[in-house]
């Protein structure tokens, strides 16, 4: 197999090779820099080790099968998070909420086909947060594509909340929840939230500030006491207990 370091990379706005293939969705940048040091991408039919090349937009990418069959291993998994879990790095007197995919905890209803392994519990990483006091749909992921599909600059995947809130509601509140709020000096992208009934909210949104709803609420005169998240593009927490976990299907997409 040829192999060749040196591409011309002249303009300023050529790209390097893994930012491109992490804006194409082929994986993550860091995967991708893995990918390359192994020797298992081509640009324009031409093998490239180096991490650092540039590309043209209209350069041709590939991957080899060997890329190909370590993503396919890769599992994606749906917790239902309970209260007092932490999404991320254990916090002190708390636990993570990756330390819940054991085979015990794996949902007795779970549909995708896929056979438990060992090597699933590890190298997960949380596709966004969900805070320690909140409950519902966490993802979990080995696949850098999954994440940056979720969680990235551009992600425009809904993300949909149960949120039960006491208080009194400014008179143009529930206007300003759906736009016009800002949080950290930044106008929020436009919500979809509504009434479900006399005491909960149904949110809606497609980013994903640090507790951006309670402090959404907060800012029309309500305080959130309990907060679910039912649903994430087209993955829905459905009847998956508290706890439990199931994989993300092979027919499923976010």
């Amino acid at each position: 197999m040829p192999h060749n370091n040196s591409l011309p990379s002249s303009d300023a706005d050529n790209m390097r090779l893994a930012k491109r293939m992490a804006h194409l969705g082929f994986c993550s940048r860091r995967e991708a820099d893995v990918y390359i040091t192994k020797g298992w991408v081509k640009v324009n039919g031409i093998t490239i080790t180096e991490k650092g090349q540039r590309i043209k937009e209209t350069d041709v990418i590939t991957i080899n099968s060997q890329a190909q069959q370590q993503q396919s291993n890769r599992v994606t998994i749906i917790l239902h998070k309970p209260m007092g879990y932490v999404s991320a790095q254990p916090e002190k007197g708390y636990k993570a909420a990756a330390e819940l995919i054991t085979l015990q905890n794996h949902w007795s209803e779970d549909k995708s086909g896929i056979r438990y392994s060992e090597r699933h519990p590890y190298g997960l990483a949380p596709a966004g947060r969900l805070d320690i006091d909140s409950v519902g749909l966490l993802v979990l992921t080995q696949d850098g594509r999954v994440a940056k599909q979720l969680i990235g600059d551009n992600s425009g995947v809904e993300k949909e909340y149960l949120v039960r809130v006491t208080g009194k509601i400014d008179d143009n509140g529930l206007k300003l929840l759906n736009h016009g709020l800002s949080l950290d000096g930044e106008l929020l992208r436009p919500a979809k939230v509504s009434w479900q009934n006399e005491d909960q909210l149904r949110f809606i949104l497609k980013q994903g500030k640090k507790r951006q709803i309670r402090r959404m609420c907060e800012l029309v005169g309500l305080k959130v006491v309990g907060l679910k998240r039912i649903r994430i593009g087209n993955v829905v927490l459905g009847k998956l207990p508290p706890g439990q976990w199931r994989y993300l299907g092979a027919d499923e997409q976010f």
